[in-house]
């Protein structure tokens, strides 16, 4: 069981309190004084402190990696209250691990710093070029990465990216950041640092060294000719469910004797697989639990598809039927029932075993993760960029069992679910409010829809050329058409029934 409600004041959390902190609550054994940086990390989010800052902050515990403390950092507006909000209380978080037999807290403190939000990035930049900071690592969301939905590669059309391209010394992205420290780097003498992407994309590494080495391309050959021999990619894969941090989540670290102004909740479960190309030196990750390979992608393939994938399963058409988490889907039969079908008969037959689990086996831990109800993991949140994680997650198991010439009217049913929510309305009436980057385009291409399906599939920079696709834009149109016509929950019974529309 976890922790009991503390019946005094909660403690404010910053370093000089810790000692102060509730007996049940496990702390750091090292002090700040003990640590250096040597990793850069932009995009301090949620997941970000409850995954990859607590694998180090393991690692401190055994006396080891001080000195490869966390600088946080960030390339948005939006990140000016995170980052005041840790630097109130010395960058340290509260972890609040949530499992249906109780709670337990850690506190963490392996992020010592957090830099300021700057419009041109300066101090970012300055930070990075110190050869000391050897790891940049970055949760920025699948959607941050301007790529190109026809190449894969960077849109070199983009304002921002173009912007950069123009003006190397004050840039706006991340990427033009990282390409500016780089050549300061490459001027100084210094080594590059290994740029490690945590966000949930195929090929992540491939696709950060592409979008890096791009930008560097179009002012300097030299320079990425330069990144691209001596620097480092990894491809890396990460798993851990960490709900947004709610009112709820806050009145437990209350409870527990924690004030805590940015606590973090998870599950009971982290796993995180990278590639062992580091250019720089890294900390003994291996020791704490991290799964070093030269075959990343089996890991990524079975996560992205089985996990991310089934995310979006349950959470578009749980939108649509207003059930407000990812554990009451999973406690929903008729969404269940969809669930498991799409998986088993057009997702895991495309998913190949990892060394000590099969696709079935991974399906059913995803399963008892996500049916876990202390977890307060709100479909809105898990639906949320739809525009970035469907052709992430879904379009790739569309794609393989087209080319098998196998069935894929599980996942156009998924694609129409998505296309209905994107409409705006639950089938109860009440609103769902915007809930992705694109919304406005995506809004009115599913109004547009709703008369003619194969409007909404005409978005080629989601679906690329499968609206060519006979079987998959045929399934697609009649399922959505059903959808409207009859509601999403007589179009389940007809596909896990039958498999098709019957009405």
């Amino acid at each position: 069981m976890g922790p009991v409600a503390n019946s005094k004041s909660p403690v404010r959390l910053r370093r000089d309190s810790i000692s102060d902190l509730p007996q049940t609550v496990r702390t750091p054994t090292y002090v700040s004084s003990d640590l250096s940086p040597g990793i850069v990390h932009i995009g301090v989010g949620n997941f970000h402190r409850a995954h990859q800052a607590w694998y180090l902050h393991q690692l401190m515990q055994q006396g080891q990696a001080h000195d490869w403390a966390i600088i946080g950092a960030g390339v948005r507006a939006y990140d000016a209250e995170m980052r005041e909000r840790l630097l109130e209380q010395d960058c340290l978080t509260t972890l609040i691990e949530l499992d249906p037999n109780g709670i337990s807290a850690e506190v963490i403190g392996s992020m010592t710093d957090y830099l300021p939000i700057e419009e041109d990035n300066a101090t970012l930049i300055l930070r990075m070029a110190d050869p000391s900071i050897r790891i940049v690592s970055l949760t920025v969301t699948e959607g941050g990465y301007y790529l190109d939905a026809n190449t894969g590669a960077i849109n070199l059309a983009h304002d921002d990216i173009r912007h950069d391209a123009e003006n190397p010394n004050q840039s706006r992205t991340v990427f033009g950041a990282i390409v500016a420290a780089l050549r300061q780097r490459q001027a100084n003498g210094a080594k590059p640092f290994t740029a490690l992407s945590c966000d949930n994309l195929q090929g992540n590494g491939e696709i950060l060294r592409n979008c890096v080495v791009g930008l560097a391309r179009i002012s300097d050959h030299e320079l990425a000719d330069w990144i691209d021999q001596n620097g480092a990619f990894p491809n890396s894969m990460v798993d851990c469910i960490v709900p947004a941090t709610t009112d709820q989540v806050v009145s437990q670290c209350d409870a527990i004797g924690i004030d805590d102004r940015a606590p973090v909740s998870h599950e009971n479960f982290r796993q995180w697989v990278i590639e062992d190309d580091f250019c720089a030196g890294r900390p003994q990750l291996e020791k704490v639990g991290v799964t070093l390979t030269d075959d990343v992608h089996s890991y990524e393939t079975m996560k992205l598809r089985i996990l991310n994938g089934g995310h979006q399963l349950l959470a578009n058409v749980g939108e649509i039927l207003n059930v407000p988490t990812i554990a009451d889907c999973m406690q929903d039969q008729d969404i269940v029932a969809f669930f498991r079908k799409v998986q088993a008969e057009e997702i895991l037959p495309h998913v190949e075993a990892v060394p000590g689990t099969s696709a079935e086996q991974y399906l059913g831990l995803v399963e008892r993760r996500f049916a876990n109800t202390a977890i307060h993991d709100t479909t809105r949140r898990v639906a949320f960029d739809g525009s970035a994680r469907h052709p992430g997650f879904l379009v790739p198991s569309l794609r393989d069992a087209l080319e098998a010439g196998s069935s894929v009217k599980g996942l156009a049913l998924a694609e129409a679910f998505w296309c209905r929510m994107c409409a705006g309305v639950r089938e109860d009436g009440s609103e769902i409010a915007p809930n992705d980057p694109q919304w406005e385009s995506l809004q009115k291409a599913a109004l547009a829809s709703k008369a003619d399906p194969e409007l909404w599939l005409e978005q080629r920079r989601y679906y690329g050329d499968f609206c060519r696709s006979a079987q998959f834009s045929a399934a697609f149109a009649s399922w959505l058409t059903a959808i409207w016509q009859n509601g999403s929950r007589a179009v389940i019974a007809d596909y896990a029934t039958n498999g098709t529309n019957s009405r």
